[in-house]
């Protein structure tokens, strides 16, 4: 049997793929919707029914989070306060409160943990849960589903999505489907078609950069990436190159992990010309570090560690770390650091190719917390 056969098994095809598990998981993905901007509205009742923006309104503000109201006029996280406001007039800015976001989030894992001790948190907003043995002996996982839902909005006033499946992956995009206040079941059966006709980009785990270059491989959906050889995929994707053939399957053995904790967040980029000039060096990293806080905007997380990575034209890399007594104070801490570090390695000895920004010594390393109905499955989901 070819390798691109979409029946042929993962294990069958190397042997040092992960075993297939021997009883059919069922998964469950559970996203709070529009998370930060719902808490938002339910304790201000003025912001009910408005378009709200959690984030800075100022010039360099950047949207962390966006109400249903205000996605109707295309503002979404990690947009540019400036870009919101000019396509939402009357959009409102609030200021996010992540003490508020994380003690709601440790309500709802709190619900999650009278189900199953298997849930891997996200972010503040959304976790996996493994309840192919769960606590309460319910056979169904859509009935689990529909039963935490319920729950999170009896003691929250918040609605939540879901996605059931097999795996991670496919109840991650199952989530997304009847999105808010609704849940999705992807079927073993269902799986290839669905997947089948997805854009790549729609892919968790496939950001633009990778899309871009999927798309000029001649790959624009799930099937265009199915097509492609295991070997092609490695050869343009590195260790990636294997999940995307899996995913492209709807094959995903990841477990889910309760132990999974972030370590550090980060972002970097390699120029097409090497730099050399401190003005240059700092115009570029101001996008990087935009990508760093934009997660930490997102999630909650914040650190007190600094790194900056930099990238010679000969490959040869160094880093430089620095740290504060709390937390590195937002966006303007992280450029703040990133400069000074950057300004100190000069005279730079040789050009550079690659820079970088990451955060540690995260706050989720002491204390990390936790987004129609679809068919009732008869295989058991």
């Amino acid at each position: 049997m070819p390798a691109t056969d979409p029946d042929h098994t993962q294990a069958a095809l190397s042997s040092d793929a992960p075993l297939k598990p021997t009883r059919q998981r069922k998964v469950i993905h559970v996203d709070m919707d529009a998370f930060y901007a719902s808490v938002e509205q339910r304790d201000n009742p003025e912001l009910r029914g408005r378009p709200v923006a959690v984030g800075g309104s100022r010039e360099r503000g950047v949207v962390a989070a966006a109400s249903y109201e205000a996605r109707r006029f295309g503002v979404h996280s990690a947009m540019p306060s400036v870009s919101a406001k000019r396509s939402c007039p009357e959009l409102v800015f609030v200021k996010p409160r992540f003490d508020v976001y994380k003690e709601v989030s440790l309500q709802i894992r709190a619900i999650f943990s009278e189900y199953t001790s298997l849930i891997e948190p996200l972010s503040l907003d959304e976790a996996y849960l493994d309840v192919t043995e769960n606590l309460k002996g319910v056979e169904y996982a859509t009935q689990i589903a529909r039963e935490i839902r319920t729950r999170i909005w009896e003691e929250t006033s918040l609605t939540a999505s879901a996605g059931i499946s097999v795996n991670k992956f496919l109840s991650k995009m199952a989530s997304d489907q009847n999105k808010p206040n609704g849940q999705f079941v992807i079927t073993p059966d269902m799986a290839p078609s669905f997947v089948a006709g997805l854009r790549v980009g729609k892919f968790h785990g496939i950001g633009q950069k990778t899309e871009e270059k999927m798309n000029r491989l001649g790959i624009f959906t799930g099937l265009d990436l199915r097509a492609m050889s295991i070997e092609a995929l490695r050869q343009n994707f590195g260790k990636s190159g294997s999940h995307y053939y899996w995913i492209a399957r709807g094959i995903d053995d990841r477990p889910v992990r309760p132990d999974r904790i972030r370590k550090s967040v980060g972002a970097e980029n390699t120029f097409e010309r090497d730099l050399s000039s401190y003005e240059e060096m700092t115009e570029v990293l101001a996008p990087i570090i935009d990508k760093v806080w934009n997660h930490c905007a997102r999630t909650g997380i914040r650190g007190r560690t600094v790194t900056l990575k930099v990238k010679y034209q000969d490959f040869q890399q160094i880093t430089r770390s620095r740290s504060v007594q709390d937390e590195v104070q937002g966006r303007d801490g992280i450029a703040r650091i990133s400069g000074e570090l950057l300004a100190g390695l000069f005279p730079m000895p040789r050009p550079v190719r690659l820079l970088g920004v990451s955060l540690s010594g995260l706050n989720t390393e002491a204390d990390e917390a936790v987004t129609d109905d679809g068919p009732q499955l008869s295989l058991g989901l």
